[in-house]
């Protein structure tokens, strides 16, 4: 099988591989909501990505090969893995302070329950697809038993969201290697967003949606402390959409998916789509209403401990409600909030001398949590390409000129001059 593997230019000079230029490398970038003009309010860091966040890295490996009719085993595949390195890779065993949160339990979350316990979480944090979440957990013990940090990444986080539609997901693509790919590939820097690492098959409010980011730097008088946002996006109707308050989703209501092949999908969950040839007769039927997921990582050099980060993450959904998300029966919305402030005692004592910022003080840190995580998952849509996958099944892109032309009629951007 002709399997294309994408993973960080950087990465593939260090392993001594030579890169050819793909599609994806050498298309534009697109623009992204800032550039849009549209801001969610607050102030972004240099990058507006949660590598804003000192010390945090980020790698992702992705899946792209075949199309036409699905074939379990062979594919066609749209999938990846995506690591967030809370400390970078050369701190990967060290402790940062943690905590998560679970609008809808629809999903998993691997190594959770250490997390809440202990109030720490050790190594990287890891996304995926649905059936490839043990296989992407026993990567990260592998790694850290090869790099002497068997007890410190022995319960590891890897979350999911699920690209069947796109994905041959039955067909375990996703190996070890993958995953270990994006742990080494992971830097600081830009972050590719869209359709890359687990974000890859993902969709979105009826979009093409993936990995997308954001980040806010409070000002100095409110502790300039920076909060880092990424999100796996794959859940949402597009009845529900929303920006800003403008209801998009009712604005756009075109564009919904359909298939290219001459067969009906297989899926149970796209076996209904009709023919992308009859769009202009016939409008075809949506994605199941709320079927899917979304992660959501909130990374802060705040000093913040855990029971703070729970609330942090407990903010998320405020978020995802504004787009319109409800924390649908099938969706998996589980979140995750950490702080990179120093969290192991001085060599040679058995205390650990750490800050934490009054309860009182948090309220800006609530804001940027919520701003980030709207900006990130608009980022995610804004980023994403059309994609056609399984069973010739294609989810559009959402479209930058109706999406700003739509915040326009609301008044939510100035008219064009």
């Amino acid at each position: 099988m002709n399997l294309r593997v994408f993973v960080p230019l950087a990465a593939l000079f260090l392993l001594g591989l030579s890169p050819s230029p793909s599609k994806e490398d050498t298309a534009p970038r697109k623009p992204r909501a800032r550039e849009l003009g549209i801001t969610f309010g607050g102030q972004a860091g240099p990058l507006d990505a949660i590598t804003d966040v000192p010390g945090v890295e980020v790698g992702q490996t992705t899946l792209v090969s075949g199309e036409g009719k699905l074939r379990v085993g062979k594919g066609p595949v749209r999938t990846g893995v995506t690591a967030v390195l809370p400390r970078g890779r050369a701190r990967l065993a060290e402790s940062v302070f943690a905590a998560t949160y679970a609008l809808n339990g629809n999903g998993e979350m691997t190594g959770t329950h250490w997390v809440n316990e202990s109030g720490l979480l050790a190594g990287p944090l890891m996304l995926t697809n649905t059936n490839s979440v043990g296989v992407v957990r026993d990567a990260v013990v592998s790694w850290g038993v090869q790099h002497g940090a068997a007890w410190e990444l022995a319960l590891p986080v890897v979350a999911e969201t699920y690209d069947g539609l796109l994905n041959d997901i039955d067909g375990f693509h996703v190996k070890a290697e993958h995953a270990v790919r994006a742990i080494d590939g992971a830097r600081g820097g830009p972050v590719a967003e869209g359709n890359v690492g687990g974000g890859t098959g993902m969709i979105c409010h009826g979009f093409k949606g993936g990995i997308g980011t954001a980040s806010r730097r409070l000002p100095v008088s409110l502790g300039g402390y920076t909060l880092g946002v990424l999100v796996q996006c794959n859940y949402g109707s597009r009845s529900r959409f929303s920006v800003e308050g403008v209801p998009v989703g009712e604005e756009i209501k075109d564009l919904l998916p359909c298939h290219t092949g001459n067969e009906a999908p297989s899926s149970a969950f796209t076996k209904d789509l009709k023919p992308c040839a009859q769009r202009a007769e016939v409008t075809p039927r949506a994605v199941s209403e709320g079927l899917g997921s979304i992660i959501v990582l909130v990374a802060t050099d705040a000093p913040l401990l855990p029971h703070q980060l729970g609330r942090i993450a407990r903010r998320v959904p405020l978020a995802i409600g504004k787009m319109g998300g409800l924390g649908e029966d099938s969706s998996g919305d589980i979140f995750l909030a950490f702080s990179t402030q120093p969290a192991k005692p001085p060599a040679g004592s058995r205390v650990a001398e750490v800050g934490f910022l009054d309860n009182e003080h948090l309220n800006p840190l609530f804001e940027a949590t919520v701003q980030a995580t709207q900006e990130a998952i608009l980022n995610a849509l804004l980023a994403a390409e059309t994609q056609t996958g399984a069973d010739g099944v294609r989810v559009f892109a959402l479209p930058h000129d109706r999406l700003t032309e739509a915040l326009r009629k609301y008044g939510r951007l100035p008219p064009v001059r």
